[in-house]
């Protein structure tokens, strides 16, 4: 075989791969870059402008993190074919299902809350009133949702990710200082000291970018996406692929706020995207109009979360496949909680900065629960076979619970004893 047809062949088989992963793609991207949303854009914006770039190397950890958390909820929805839901209710009983879906229920609709209070904080900036965010999020939702397609529901949501990445140039606006960047952000350092600050970062950081909803969300989106075990490895490498570019934009708005608003008190991203406004226009809309961004995508992939969990429970027809009178009450449970949570945004002196820097740690608390789970869920041989952890997996996994555990502890000292780290 000469060069030339060595090279089509190979072309081809290439081609042949990425139209496979394009088919393939979907749940891991839209989770990971999801898990960019409002509450998280705020802690990262908060992150930057309170430590500057010291915490860059923090944020990389994340990376492997977040991958091999999420990675398991590919291979437990391909094999088993349910929700994390309803897998929990058959592997633990009725007790703990009904203590992982309670716990689902609150984190979803506090973080549902934030991602309101994005959104409307974004366009505020554009002078759109609140009421007027609300209802038009909930109507564009809505028309996103009812389509009857699971497919298109991901290609739409797929969309809204590519704009996620509209940090990435307002980086290269600031011009911020490479070496700066370098010697500051990637070696380990603890900005400040031990002290109950510190580990309150360290904790929402972790909690915006690994988080409980993305579990039962994942698994869920695997199986109405009708995946199967032979696609494992395609879901894998999307989930690689989600996990690294969420910590990039993450890294990339730390290095907008470490750059321009380090020693600036910055308690949401709104606040940054009007500070950053006045020291440039271009900055500060790509700042609002990501944060906008990032409270839709992660509404969208929240709220479907709780309600594919109620329907796996319930035994609700609960696949976006599903037509509205096909499946009545999932879309029920899906317009109610869109609706509550958008409401609670439009309540006079509601503490609203304060409800999205809790939700992080709120987060970060219940996670090692839900972590144990699926840890545990991945190790029944009998049901997962090949796919089930290997050693590796559960030290790496079984690690990041410790370590959550610990920064819990640690903060929970340390708001206790408040000199006790100095």
């Amino acid at each position: 075989m000469n060069p030339i047809t060595t090279l089509y062949y190979g072309f081809r088989r290439n081609l042949k791969a990425v139209r496979l992963y394009l088919v393939l793609s979907g749940p891991g991207l839209v989770v990971m870059i999801a898990d960019n949303d409002a509450g998280g854009i705020t802690t990262y914006a908060a992150t930057g402008a309170k430590f500057g770039y010291h915490l860059i190397w923090f944020l990389l950890l994340l990376i492997p993190v977040a991958y091999y958390v999420q990675e398991m909820t590919v291979r437990l929805g391909a094999v088993t074919k349910r929700g994390h839901a309803e897998a929990i209710f058959d592997g633990f009983g009725a007790f703990w299902g009904w203590f992982s879906l309670l716990d689902l229920i609150f984190v979803d609709w506090l973080t549902l809350v934030t991602e309101f209070i994005g959104m409307t904080a974004a366009l505020g900036i554009f002078g759109v009133p609140a009421w007027a965010t609300v209802a038009g999020v909930s109507v564009l939702m809505g028309v996103i949702v009812v389509n009857g397609r699971y497919w298109t529901w991901e290609k739409i949501a797929m969309v809204f990710c590519v704009l996620n990445l509209i940090y990435i140039p307002g980086a290269f606006i600031v011009q911020p200082s490479l070496s700066d960047i370098l010697g500051q952000g990637l070696i380990p350092n603890f900005a400040g000291g031990f002290n109950g600050q510190l580990f309150f970062f360290l904790m929402a950081n972790i909690g915006t970018t690994i988080a409980p909803w993305m579990l039962f969300f994942q698994q869920s989106s695997v199986v109405d996406k009708g995946m199967k075990e032979r696609d494992i490895p395609w879901g894998k490498a999307d989930t690689l692929i989600g996990s690294v570019i969420t910590v990039v934009v993450a890294v990339f708005i730390v290095i907008v706020t470490g750059a321009v608003l380090n020693g600036v008190e910055i308690d949401d991203a709104a606040k940054a995207a009007s500070v950053l406004m006045e020291r440039d226009r271009w900055l500060g809309i790509f700042m609002a109009i990501g944060l906008f961004d990032a409270g839709l995508l992660g509404a969208i992939c929240i709220s479907l979360a709780s309600s594919w969990a109620f329907g796996e429970i319930f035994g609700w027809a609960h696949s976006l496949n599903n037509k509205v009178r096909e499946a009545p009450a999932f879309y029920v449970n899906y317009f109610l909680t869109l609706v509550t949570a958008g409401l609670v945004v439009l309540i006079p002196g509601a503490p609203l900065v304060l409800i999205t820097l809790f939700v992080q740690v709120v987060a970060v608390t219940l996670l090692p629960a839900a972590l144990v789970f699926l840890i545990l869920l991945l190790n029944d041989r009998r049901t997962m076979g090949e796919f089930a952890n290997t050693t590796t997996q559960n030290i790496v996994c079984g690690g990041i619970v410790a370590v959550i555990i610990v920064l819990s502890t640690l903060y929970a000292v340390s708001t206790l004893f408040p000199d006790l780290f100095g």
